[in-house]
């Protein structure tokens, strides 16, 4: 497994409707309210063998409300 980080960010007033979606999705392993331009952050594990864009477009980014996300990659863990 892949860990993935990403960043959205929700149209005013939503925010705790889209945590309580993603939530629902089980698919986070954590899940954080954030302070600067996004108001969420969560850590996905992606599997191995998935395209990471293709799992998280299917798995996280049809929720309602998100205006905009933003992907990090990890590469290692020191």
């Amino acid at each position: 497994m892949r860990p993935v980080f990403v960043q959205f960010r929700c149209e005013p007033g939503k925010t705790y409707e889209v945590a309580d979606a993603i939530y629902d999705r089980e698919i986070v392993s954590e899940l954080y309210s954030t302070s600067g331009d996004y108001d969420l952050m969560a850590k996905v594990y992606v599997p191995e063998d998935e395209d990471v864009g293709r799992f998280l477009s299917e798995n996280l980014f049809d929720i309602p409300h998100i205006s905009r996300t933003l992907t990090t990659m990890t590469f290692r863990a020191f």
